[in-house]
C-alpha cells in the first residue's frame, strides 16, 4: 500500500469535497500519519470514509469529519484547548500542533494509555491526557478557548458553554439519530453565545452522555 498517495487521495476525495479549503489543515493532516493512531487491524483502512473501531464500543471518526472540526475551530497558537474524548488520540495530536496546550479526557483507561503513547512517540510533549468523564464539562482545568467534543451530546450541557473563554470557541455535535448537527458556539461575552450550524451529520454519542428527560404517555 502505497500511504503517501492514499492520504493524498483522502485529501483529494473526501476531504476537500467537504468544504475543507484551509491550507494549514490541509497541510497538517497531510503530515501527520493517520496510520499510525489507527488499530493494527484497521491499518489497511487509515485512508477511508468511515468510522474506524477502537474497542471498548468507540469509534475513530471519519477523516472529513475530523477535518472539518479542524477547520471550524480555527485554532491558534497561543490558545489552550479541551478535547472531550481522546479516543486513537489522532485528533489530540492535530489540535496539539495547533494549540499551546491541549487537555484531553477520555474516559476508558485503556484508550487512554495507548492514546498516551502513541502521543509519545509523536514527541508531543504539549497535552495533558486525563482520565475521567467530561461529558457535562471538565472545570478541572479552568476555562479554555477551544472545546472539542468528539462524540455526539443529545443535548448541549450550559457547562460546557459556561467552560469557554470570551472569544472561545466550541465544536459539538447534537442530537440523536437520525437527527444531529455539528454546531461552533462561540462565547461573544460574559452571559452571550452565539450558535452556527456547520451540518447535519451522525456520530456515536459519548460514553454517560447527559440525556433530556422522556415523557412517557
Amino acid at each position: 500500500m502505497n500511504l503517501e498517495q492514499a492520504r493524498h487521495n483522502m485529501i483529494a476525495q473526501q476531504i476537500r469535497p467537504w468544504e475543507v479549503v484551509d491550507d494549514q489543515v490541509l497541510d497538517l493532516i497531510m503530515r501527520t500519519p493517520r496510520e499510525d493512531f489507527v488499530p493494527p487491524p484497521y491499518r489497511n483502512l487509515a485512508f477511508t470514509d468511515i468510522a474506524l473501531p477502537l474497542g471498548h464500543g468507540q469509534v475513530m471518526m471519519p477523516p472529513r469529519l475530523e477535518a472539518r472540526l479542524l477547520q471550524a475551530l480555527a485554532v491558534q497558537p497561543d490558545e489552550s484547548v479541551l478535547e472531550i474524548g481522546t479516543g486513537s488520540g489522532y485528533v489530540t495530536a492535530l489540535l496539539a500542533q495547533l494549540a499551546r496546550h491541549v487537555y484531553s479526557v477520555e474516559i476508558v483507561p485503556q484508550l487512554k494509555q495507548a492514546a498516551e503513547q502513541r502521543l509519545a512517540a509523536r514527541g508531543l510533549t504539549n497535552v495533558t491526557v486525563d482520565e475521567g468523564d467530561a461529558a457535562a464539562g471538565w472545570p478541572r482545568r479552568g476555562s479554555y478557548d477551544v472545546i472539542a467534543v468528539t462524540g455526539s451530546l443529545p443535548e448541549l450541557p450550559q457547562a460546557l458553554q459556561q467552560e469557554l473563554n470570551i472569544g472561545g470557541r466550541l465544536f459539538v455535535v447534537v442530537g440523536e439519530a437520525p437527527a444531529m448537527e455539528a454546531l461552533l458556539i462561540t462565547r461573544v461575552g460574559e452571559n452571550h453565545w452565539t450558535r452556527e450550524s456547520l451540518f447535519e451529520t451522525e456520530l456515536p454519542p459519548l460514553q454517560n452522555a447527559p440525556r433530556p428527560p422522556r415523557f412517557v404517555l
